[in-house]
């Protein structure tokens, strides 16, 4: 992870308290990492504040921005906005392997007692992909009406029309137990 040395903390030498740092992401920093990105045209802002204690951090990252997503819905590209937070524990250990395997929670991670730095590029990737939904459909207009491609949206409902009329016969006895 040389490419990411901007995101190493160097926390040996910080005073106990609250520490503030400021990363603006772009879409560069998505390629230093395996995974593919479905998304693009990133333009994030990660304010991070870092509260120093004797044997842990707490951390807090708040995510906002812009990313350019694919609508589930009518398959166009439109401008996502993101706003999140996340609170990350790290804490100070002398076998941060036999702890990481042996805790569930995800909220809390584990370093050597001797490091010096802290690289919180990892947490950014994923916090960032934490903050895109599951679920990316677009925004309603002003007047209320779907922000969705307007011929896409009048296919989908001559396919759902076309499906109601073809409803097999069988399956209509079912509704009766759909409030059961």
């Amino acid at each position: 992870m040389k490419p990411l040395r901007e995101f190493d903390i160097a926390f040996v030498g910080l005073n106990p308290g609250v520490h503030s740092f400021q990363y603006a992401i772009g879409d560069s920093f998505f390629d230093n990492f395996e995974e593919p990105k479905d998304f693009s045209n990133c333009a994030v802002t990660v304010n991070l504040l870092l509260d120093k204690k004797s044997n842990f951090f707490l951390l807090k990252f708040e995510i906002g921005g812009k990313v350019t997503v694919t609508c589930d819905r009518c398959g166009e590209p439109f401008e996502m906005q993101l706003w999140d937070d996340f609170n990350q524990v790290v804490k100070l250990v002398e076998h941060p392997e036999q702890l990481a395997n042996d805790e569930e929670d995800p909220e809390v991670s584990y370093i050597l007692k001797t490091e010096s730095h802290l690289n919180v590029a990892e947490y950014i990737y994923e916090f960032i992909h934490l903050s895109i939904p599951m679920q990316r459909i677009h925004p309603d207009n002003a007047d209320g009406k779907s922000g969705c491609n307007p011929k896409a949206i009048e296919m989908l409902e001559q396919m759902n029309q076309q499906a109601k009329e073809n409803d097999n016969p069988i399956w209509k006895g079912l509704d009766k137990f759909k409030d059961n």
